[in-house]
């Protein structure tokens, strides 16, 4: 694939010089006398001449495309996610993919290899699974990969939160307003961070010499609606429940509704804690108290980690050393809890 000669033939015959100068003004990449620079954008100009950029980005080795994987943004989580990303590449003169994958490997190992195709620089991954071999395959072949939200190791550049610390966190605060009986909603056990908050939770209980129960813990089914019969049956079952973390915000949602459709006041009777402070939890009667994840940085910091490693490989023909980078959380305390 080339760009058409006609065309660069007749910019420079109609501009006086040569099709090599042409080139240069084109892409910018030599010195052009700014007189010459001039008179040849002009005849680009009235000829209306539009280069073939698939043949530069192939010619030059760089697109200027990067993808952005996501479960789904349907996912309240994603937007601010994507918005970071975005602004930091709209700044830096790229543009943006965005693949929803549905949390299926198959979808995205399908986008991965069309992106591929497609020629893109480099991919941020929100949606690695212990089983998305073709995502870490791709590191391995010195091609920039960036996680989100998700990481299993040290052997790919992430931007993630510690999960751990942030349950373990959030169930100290639980106990130390006097919750005792505090159950527990659970997200994709196949998911690491999912279970990182679990073992927070856990180990927060003991730390603070309660046992952990496992009748406490509920586990979602096919979806987050799931919580709403799971819960009701819990508190039916044990009365003694006195206040319930959500693994994340939505979950915290559907369960405030499902214990106010029980009769129970929300926090008089029963707290109620999420994680990821999307932007409606401050909205909820009454306001969730839950993590705050700094969702937006998440975005920037991929992006220009991204980024980075992309000019890295331009520049040095290898990537660097991954590199994991730990943003903080923070404990947003509001009217759902007493």
């Amino acid at each position: 694939m080339a760009e058409s000669a006609t065309s660069l033939k007749e910019v420079a015959l109609k501009a006086g010089v040569s099709i090599s100068t042409v080139s240069r003004v084109l892409s910018g990449t030599d010195y052009v006398h700014e007189k010459t620079r001039s008179r040849v954008l002009a005849v680009v100009r009235e000829l209306n001449y539009r280069p073939n950029m698939m043949a530069r980005s192939l010619k030059l080795g760089k697109t200027n495309a990067i993808a952005l994987m996501i479960p789904s943004i349907d996912n309240m989580i994603f937007p601010p996610i994507v918005r970071g990303v975005e602004d930091i590449a709209r700044a830096q003169d790229y543009v943006v993919t965005l693949c929803n994958t549905d949390d299926n490997p198959d979808t995205e190992a399908r986008y991965i290899q069309k992106l591929c195709n497609m020629g893109v620089d480099g991919i941020i991954d929100a949606t690695l699974r212990k089983e998305s071999q073709r995502i870490t395959d791709l590191r391995d072949e010195g091609f920039p990969v960036v996680l989100t939200s998700r990481n299993y190791d040290n052997s790919l550049d992430a931007i993630v939160i510690d999960n751990y610390a942030s349950a373990y966190e959030m169930t100290s605060f639980l106990i130390s307003r006097g919750y005792r009986h505090i159950a527990f909603a659970m997200g994709d056990a196949q998911l690491l961070l999912y279970a990182n908050r679990l073992s927070g939770y856990t180990q927060a209980l003991l730390d603070h010499g309660l046992p952990f129960d496992k009748e406490l813990v509920m586990y979602e089914l096919d979806n987050p609606n799931s919580f709403y019969p799971l819960v009701k049956d819990l508190v039916k079952r044990i009365p003694s429940v006195d206040a319930v973390f959500a693994s994340n915000d939505l979950r915290a949602i559907i369960i405030m509704r499902a214990l106010r459709d029980l009769g129970l006041h929300i926090p008089q009777d029963i707290g109620v804690v999420g994680f990821d402070d999307i932007p409606i939890s401050t909205f909820m009667d009454p306001p969730l108290t839950t993590i705050h994840q700094p969702l937006y940085e998440i975005g920037v910091q991929a992006a220009k980690r991204l980024i980075q490693q992309i000019q890295n490989k331009t520049e040095k023909g290898i990537l660097d050393s991954p590199r994991i980078e730990i943003l903080e959380t923070k404990l947003t305390v509001r009217d759902s809890t007493k």
